[in-house]
């Protein structure tokens, strides 16, 4: 797993061992100057810190967005429940009142009663 995962970062990296090694050669030494060195690595930690601090702040703003999608499906359960309640008691109602409704002989068996009879 690389260290540096963003391209910015590792651009601006790469840009300033190019400018290091520009004024190397401009000094006519061969070895990187302590200096250039840990402004390099201060550059490189604060980079890495401000990525660090951008990815908790959106695992953050994740974790507000996941508690609010949570209550608002739990809310959303909670009244589903209640109108399903509520249709059962008025098809309840219905049914008993369709099971008390007379049954009127059907076309079939009227035709069939009238045939058979002597």
């Amino acid at each position: 797993m690389p260290i540096l995962r963003s391209p910015f970062l590792t651009q601006s990296i790469v840009h300033e061992l190019s400018g290091a090694n520009a004024r190397r050669v401009e000094n006519g030494n061969n070895e990187t100057s302590s200096s250039d060195l840990g402004t390099l690595l201060r550059r490189v930690a604060e980079a890495s810190t401000h990525e660090v601090e951008v990815l908790i702040d959106d695992l953050y703003g994740l974790r507000k967005k996941l508690h609010s999608d949570g209550d608002r499906i739990q809310s959303d359960i909670e009244r589903h429940g209640e109108l399903s309640q509520g249709v059962m008691q008025p098809a309840a109602i219905i049914s008993d009142i369709v099971k008390k409704i007379p049954v009127a002989p059907s076309k079939f068996q009227r035709v069939r009663a009238g045939c058979c009879q002597t």
